[in-house]
């Protein structure tokens, strides 16, 4: 125990001698929580929409009333019939162009359908799907009142077979922060993790103070544990960091069990920083080391977690590329427990991944580590 509270003294200091990286480490990850918590969002609103009304009937303005209502569209242009209706896509002036006919009154009063366009920017695909969508549930809408006024008026009172009444958990608002933040904290938890030990064998290596520890009567595990738990504490500290600023950004709160989220950060916080002293071990610079640990952390944790992707897309063999990944697993437990307010005891798979990941890790460091590979 003395031996291990010698390297865990060694390194803190080494640490205060470097109050700026110090700051990196804690400062860092809630600035990018910032960052990627505004920069990041799915939700589609205020979509730039061109209106060319060629009937200008009350039915048409009805119509186009239901779509600027909304917070889905914003009138943004009403070119004249003639005019390029693609040129406005094309310039990005609008990102989509409805048009109604001639007529389009006087069919409906007729009792005839009349067809709409709605011409979409079909350049980012994913945008392109969700305003189809909402154009479609609006139309949708539309169709039943109208529909409903002409049984009114044949005498027929309408009564709906079905009658839906959604009700979202967890998420209410459909908010893809609440979805989105949480991804992130596993994504900046990693690379501060890896990052703050990948350096640290690189840098004892640099100064020539890993000969000092070579003939110093220490185990390997003392010397993974002593320079793992000054970072946990930073790590920690960076954690309480994001999840307030995550809480008061965006709202994000914490509805399960505290300690629960304890025992899953510091699970997860563990193998990261043994996977950074991994790193340490291969890398003979801090340059290379910095990149080694930034490029091993952060693609898998964007890409591979399901973080941004889901991972049911994937091609087969990718989805089975995401089960080397740790914050595939952390991720599922950390939105379990803040989002849903579940407990540790839902994800017994996820947590035994967790650890089955920190145990190999830490094993392949202790090889690295032993003297005789140093």
């Amino acid at each position: 125990m003395r031996r291990l509270r010698a390297v865990i003294v060694k390194e803190i200091r080494q640490v205060r001698r470097d109050p700026f990286s110090l700051a990196m480490l804690v400062g860092l990850p809630a600035f990018m929580l910032v960052l990627y918590g505004f920069a990041l969002n799915f939700d589609v609103r205020h979509v730039r929409l061109a209106l060319q009304d060629r009937d200008r009937s009350s039915a048409s303005r009805e119509l186009v009333a239901s779509f600027t209502h909304s917070t889905y569209f914003d009138l943004v242009a009403t070119p004249a019939p003639g005019e390029d209706l693609d040129a406005l896509v094309e310039r990005r002036l609008a990102r989509a162009v409805l048009v109604i006919p001639v007529g389009y009154g006087r069919e409906l009063a007729a009792g005839r359908a009349t067809p709409i366009q709605l011409l979409l920017d079909g350049a980012d695909s994913s945008t392109a799907t969700t305003v189809l969508g909402y154009a479609r549930a609006l139309v949708a809408e539309q169709n039943l009142a109208i529909l409903a006024r002409s049984l009114q008026r044949a005498g027929v009172r309408p009564r709906p077979a079905l009658d839906l009444e959604p009700r979202v958990l967890f998420n209410p608002e459909l908010e893809s922060t609440q979805f989105l933040v949480p991804g992130l904290i596993g994504f900046l938890l990693m690379i501060t993790a890896v990052l703050s030990t990948a350096l640290a064998v690189v840098r004892e290596k640099e100064r020539g103070t890993m000969e000092q520890l070579r003939v110093a009567p220490l185990r390997t595990v003392e010397l993974i544990v002593g320079k793992t738990i000054p970072y946990l504490g930073i790590s920690l500290l960076a954690t309480f960091i994001i999840l307030l600023a995550a809480r008061l950004l965006f709202g994000v709160t914490i509805r399960g069990p505290y300690l629960d989220l304890l025992a899953a950060v510091l699970l997860y916080l563990f193998g990261a920083l043994a996977f950074g002293l991994l790193i340490s071990t291969l890398a003979d610079s801090q340059l290379l080391a910095f990149q080694a640990g930034l490029i091993s952390s952060m693609l898998p944790a964007i890409l591979l977690s399901g973080f941004i992707f889901q991972i049911r897309i994937m091609p087969s063999w990718l989805q089975l590329v995401t089960y080397l990944v740790p914050a595939r697993y952390f991720l599922v437990i950390l939105r379990g427990i803040i989002l849903k307010g579940e407990g540790l005891a839902s994800y017994g798979t996820q947590v035994g991944a967790l650890a089955l990941y920190a145990l190999a890790v830490v094993a392949l460091a202790s090889l690295r580590l032993a003297r005789r590979e140093v």
